[in-house]
């Protein structure tokens, strides 16, 4: 099996990262040769520091990567093409795929969405102009759905490490983690947020003590604002019962660790969404504005699937925090009922992915449709 991936990075790194997982798998558990083709090389190079942004062409992982330049050079197209998240494939790679006398199937991955619509179109066709059929292929967390992106041995690993308190240890002192005693400990990477003085305030004048860490990213600048003097990668600022540490930008797996290491994980977008999930771990999820408040729907979507197990009081808390967290506005009311349901919450995020990996994996879900449309 030959693949094409097409990426233009748009949302920062949540769409090379989604692909950059796609393709690995693919090649290390289905035996595909994938040619991995991306706009923006120094995105990738942020999450895979063995990337060099400057090179047209390179094997990493198993996986070749190609730089999607605007100036396309013609090549054979694969057997299976994914034009990932509705980005527009060059012209005359279409071409070329109308022209090849054995078919090529294209699929479109769509974001991932909990709504309802999704199970009925998630498979469909569309007929194009130049007689090719494109196909929507929709994550999801049912089974009509196409699944989420899970490496094999993803959960076992996740496990090793949550069993074993030195392992913890050790990997958080690789990133320089030195967490405070009997402390809360919490992943914050987001989007821009008004919410976040008010919700770092209460967490300071807190009971508990917590130590937050910060991966860089777009929150910085509201916390620093809140902090009132800048903040290096590795510097632990203090306030009341609050600890605050930036971590440098990290790797994949690293990152994947740090969710199984925390209590509880705020993540932004897609794909540490998505991995957050398997943390089993409690989250809180900044889902990617829309115009329109359009997000919002999808947020309501997700919450909803994922209340029903919880009591009346847990999705209650759940709903406050997340949507006051989206709308900018004040968390302290939710927060505090989400803390007394805390118990509650971190069994139920423990459940939530043992019943998602029930399921076939995103990965293998694409080579099953592939064998199916053959």
């Amino acid at each position: 099996m030959r693949w094409d991936i097409f990426c233009r990075v748009v949302d920062n790194y949540g769409d090379i990262g989604v692909t950059w997982r796609l393709a690995r798998q693919l090649v290390a558990e289905q035996g595909a040769k994938v040619r991995l083709w991306v706009d923006d090389l120094a995105a990738l190079a942020r999450i895979c520091p063995q990337a060099d942004a400057e090179l047209a062409c390179q094997l990493l992982s198993g996986v070749e990567v190609r730089h999607w330049a605007q100036a396309w050079q013609t090549v054979e197209p694969a057997d299976v093409v994914i034009e990932a998240f509705a980005c527009e494939l060059p012209t005359e790679y279409v071409a070329a795929m109308a022209a090849r006398e054995a078919p090529v199937l294209w699929l479109n991955l769509e974001y991932l969405s909990a709504e309802s619509w999704v199970e009925g179109c998630h498979g469909l066709p569309s007929m194009q102009g130049n007689g090719l059929q494109k196909f929507f292929f929709f994550p999801g967390f049912t089974t009509g759905t196409g699944g989420l992106l899970r490496e094999s041995g993803l959960l076992a690993a996740r496990d090793r490490l949550q069993e074993d308190a030195g392992a913890r240890i050790e990997f958080l002192g690789s990133l320089g983690i030195r967490p405070v005693a009997e402390a809360r400990l919490v992943s914050l990477f987001a989007y821009e947020n008004a919410a976040l003085a008010g919700w770092l305030d209460a967490l300071a004048s807190a009971d508990t003590p917590t130590h937050l860490l910060v991966p860089e990213g777009r929150i910085l600048g509201d916390l620093q604002r809140w902090a009132g003097s800048p903040l290096e990668p590795g510097q632990v600022m203090r306030r009341g019962a609050l600890s605050v540490q930036l971590l440098p930008f990290m790797q994949q797996e690293q990152y994947d660790a740090l969710l199984w290491c925390c209590d509880l994980n705020l993540v932004r977008g897609e794909d540490s969404f998505v991995r957050a999930q398997w943390a089993g771990r409690p989250l809180v999820w900044h889902i990617y504005p829309q115009q329109d408040d359009a997000h919002l729907v999808k947020l309501d979507a997700f919450m909803a699937l994922y209340c029903q197990a919880l009591s009346g009081e847990a999705q209650a808390a759940l709903r406050a925090v997340w949507q006051a967290w989206n709308a900018g506005e004040d968390m302290t009311p939710g927060w505090a009922a989400w803390l007394q349901c805390a118990d509650e919450l971190a069994a139920h995020a423990q459940a939530w992915a043992r019943r998602q990996a029930v399921r076939a994996d995103l990965a293998a879900a694409l080579v099953q449709f592939y064998r199916n449309w053959l």
